[in-house]
């Protein structure tokens, strides 16, 4: 199945699409998410979301989630509801056409580092379960299940090391391309 999905990603990675889905990742993490994080805030510059909370045991995570309040809880289940499900599609595609579109560029079709195009797709499915955990923490408030906080805090680890991995392989991808003069390697 990784190989179909790291082939199609192969074929779709086309500079225009590459670009556009780029250009959109960047709307979102330089102005969406910013913007929602903003709204977030009480007035101390204390509150997080979840999502960005690395590492944070299940008590800085029930902690937050009261900080919240009522409105900010229903608030941020709304976002993830909403922009935390297109901002994981847009990362997915943007990250995924990117490297392949590099590793096309710098690593021969037949070499198994390009397999590793497929990194995103992690990086997608356990920010999608970080964000239904979260839905569920906050739905369920006050109930502070000790077990949805550690699940929490795996997938949101999970989420952060796969995202930390794809940029590392977006700038292999770039050395690699740029040592080949951006040139298709067969």
């Amino acid at each position: 199945m990784l190989n179909n999905i790291s082939e199609k990603f192969y074929k779709w990675a086309r500079g225009w699409v590459v670009l556009l889905f780029v250009v959109l990742d960047g709307f979102f993490a330089g102005f969406v998410m910013p913007l929602i994080g903003g709204l977030m805030q009480d007035g101390t510059g204390l509150i997080q979301p979840l999502d960005l909370m690395m590492f944070a045991t299940p008590d800085k995570t029930f902690d937050m989630i009261e900080r919240y309040g009522e409105t900010g809880r229903t608030f941020y289940r709304n976002v993830e509801l909403t922009a935390d499900i297109l901002y994981p599609i847009v990362y997915l595609f943007a990250f995924s056409l990117l490297i392949s579109w590099l590793f096309k560029r710098g690593f021969a079709s037949n070499s198994l580092v390009r397999k590793y195009n497929v990194a995103p797709v992690f990086a997608f499915v356990f920010d999608l379960l970080e964000n239904l955990n979260i839905v569920t923490l906050l739905s369920i408030y006050p109930s502070q299940p000790v077990i949805l906080g550690w699940t929490l805090f795996i997938f949101t680890a999970l989420k952060w090391i796969f995202a930390g991995i794809c940029i590392l392989l977006i700038l292999v991808g770039l050395v690699m391309a740029i040592k080949n003069k951006f040139k298709v390697q067969e």
